[in-house]
């Protein structure tokens, strides 16, 4: 996948450079332009007819990702398609493959080369009635290539060893080695309520996780004394 970031390097907008024929698989609504580009949207689905209309049902209410998923195909050499994503903040590329995959918390995913797929992965019961994002499944990379991945502010690598296991806000969460061991659990006290904090995710093992330095629920929280309510009559 040839690519660039344009515009600020903190909000950047990608542009795909793509040759003829050539896909790109995009988060559905991330289009900001194009040239010489066909975009078709597709169910968000590996399954083809009721079945994967069913399966990309079943995957946007496990894990808050679109039913849809728009692919985009270059109609000549040098065809260009700009993507932007919904929230403001860094964007990054992991390459995949040669036995590297990564996991992806909700709404991570901006776009892929054709080689590069995702699955749904699901988890464990604890996680999944705790986990504040992420729902019953997570996604999983597979195949080889390059994935792009955006997150709300920057994004940091943080290293995780035998050593040095981390514990880490799962708002924060963005991407994480697949191979690494995780359990998600409440921060403290009763569902966070004495420190401020909610579920937070414990890695172990060894690997990397992607976080990113701004969390959308707070920042929500923070607004809403400014939104007018409605009053009684």
């Amino acid at each position: 996948m040839d690519y660039r970031m344009l515009g600020d390097s903190d909000c950047p907008l990608v542009e795909i450079t793509l040759r003829q024929d050539e896909t790109v698989r995009v988060e559905s609504g991330a289009m900001a332009y194009m040239a010489d580009v066909e975009i078709e949207g597709k169910l968000n689905s590996k399954k083809s007819g009721l079945g994967g209309l069913f399966g990309a049902i079943g995957r946007s209410l496990t894990s808050g990702e679109s039913m849809f998923i728009t692919e985009a195909r270059g109609k000549a050499n040098g065809a260009i398609i700009g993507i932007a994503p919904a929230i403001p903040g860094k964007v990054i590329a992991l390459a995949i493959g040669g036995g590297k995959q990564y996991r992806l918390n909700t709404a991570a995913f901006l776009a892929s080369d054709e080689g590069v797929d995702y699955v749904m992965k699901k988890q464990d019961l604890g996680k999944a009635i705790f986990g504040g994002t992420g729902g019953l499944f997570v996604m999983e990379t597979e195949g080889e290539g390059e994935v792009l991945v955006s997150a709300f502010g920057d994004l940091l690598e943080l290293e995780v060893s035998d050593d040095r296991p981390l514990i880490i806000d799962n708002e924060h969460v963005v991407a994480w080695d697949r191979d690494l061991d995780y359990h998600l659990e409440i921060a403290s006290g009763t569902f966070g309520i004495t420190t401020g904090e909610g579920i937070v995710n414990h890695f172990r093992g060894n690997g990397k996780v992607y976080i990113q330095t701004r969390n959308l629920h707070s920042l929500a929280d923070a607004l809403r004394v400014f939104f007018p309510t409605q009053s009684s009559n």
